[in-house]
């Protein structure tokens, strides 16, 4: 008798749980059909950034309880548009440390991207963009560890799978980078892509990494960073194509993702998701230096899908991001294939990538578009 309960039990909670997901997709905007889901004809960048807008919501509810308190103070750190001189704009790097008020900045400020942010993978290096002017925030960008399989990336960069397993710790990934108002009125936006290939952020990150262990290869790492990668949010970027420093193209377009995430699942509707995965789903086998539990987001998705009946094609949300590689050196390419033992950086310090941005991008753009003047940070208020 008590099997049978508990038989009916999990028949109703899989059956009230299919149906949410059926009806979160189609609130998001996709089209259920059968076993797929598939974005609505002649969709642009508008309507992909509605379909990610019940995600940035939930991100930002769920934010409120340790960022709520905080943003009277946050906001501070903001610029008005009429401190801003266009020609006194000195910008520098403030790379941000764990439990401090900057890593509290960083936070709220992602939360008011387009599209959800996530807080990185495994390793991490963090930075404001900050002007020296007016000692106040111009942008961010973080960095994580890459995704394993990205075929594009690999094509790319001309790796088997032996040599991507042995050099892939010589990638970052940018998962988050851009200007916050008034500069990204500014085309600011631009600038911090260029930072992201700095020679300050390499430093940043041999001091950081340099003789670490990596818990998954379980070899020391040597602090050489070799390329960063990173993808558009809303299908082709207007930011990083033809992005160029002293005429040498820095951001190189190698191709689209798949169009599958878990982004689709994150307006909500994954709190249910991973409580009935920890009753009723197995986490796969892994190493136990890895830690216990499902390997991340996507692994909880795929086996919940899987128990419930619907197919794992859920995942594929069509929503293709282009993807750009940044290689740091001249020969990052053969180093990465283990052709080269030594890399042969560029030189682009801060100051060298905002003299080219500055006589680029920003000055012609301040003589015609005065909009950066009439930004009150009051007007970025979440809560």
């Amino acid at each position: 008798m008590k099997n049978e309960t508990y038989e009916i039990q999990v028949k109703l909670e899989t059956n009230e749980l299919k149906e949410k997901i059926i009806k979160s997709l189609e609130g998001q905007g996709f089209i259920v059909d059968n076993d797929s889901i598939f974005l609505p004809d002649c969709s642009d960048k508008e309507d992909i950034r509605r379909m990610h807008g019940q995600a940035v919501t939930s991100k930002i509810q769920r934010s409120a309880k340790g960022l709520k308190r905080y943003e009277n103070h946050l906001i501070k750190r903001l610029a008005f548009g009429n401190e801003v001189v266009p020609k006194r704009i000195s910008p520098y790097l403030k790379q941000v440390l764990p439990d401090s008020e900057d890593e509290l900045l960083f936070r709220y400020v992602s939360l008011h991207w387009s599209i959800p942010v996530s807080s990185g993978y495994g390793r991490r290096l963090r930075f404001l963009v900050l002007d020296r002017h007016t000692d106040k925030l111009m942008g961010i960008f973080g960095l994580g560890d890459p995704v394993f399989d990205l075929a594009a990336r690999d094509k790319w960069v001309g790796w088997n799978r032996e040599d991507r397993r042995n050099r892939l710790h010589h990638v970052m990934d940018a998962f988050v980078l851009g200007a916050v108002p008034p500069y990204s009125f500014l085309l600011s936006g631009k600038l911090v892509a260029m930072l992201v290939a700095s020679n300050e952020v390499r430093e940043a990150f041999r001091a950081k990494y340099a003789n670490r262990y990596s818990k998954i290869s379980g070899k020391q790492q040597d602090g050489r960073l070799a390329m960063i990668s990173t993808t558009s949010a809303l299908g082709r970027s207007s930011i990083y194509n033809r992005l160029k420093f002293n005429g040498r193209l820095l951001y190189h377009s190698v191709g689209f993702t798949a169009g599958s995430g878990d982004f689709h699942f994150s307006n909500g509707i994954y709190r249910d998701i991973i409580e009935f995965a920890l009753k009723h789903c197995k986490p796969t086998a892994k190493k136990a230096q890895w830690g216990n539990g499902f390997r991340n987001r996507r692994e909880v998705v795929r086996k919940v899908l899987s128990t419930l009946g619907l197919s794992s094609k859920l995942v594929y949300h069509q929503i293709r991001r282009e993807i750009f590689l940044i290689p740091l050196a001249v020969n990052s390419c053969e180093f990465l294939r283990g052709e080269d033992t030594d890399l042969h950086f560029y030189d682009q310090s801060v100051d060298a990538l905002f003299d080219w941005f500055r006589k680029r991008w920003l000055l012609p753009r301040a003589e015609w578009d005065k909009r950066f003047r009439e930004f009150n940070p009051e007007s970025y208020r979440l809560w």
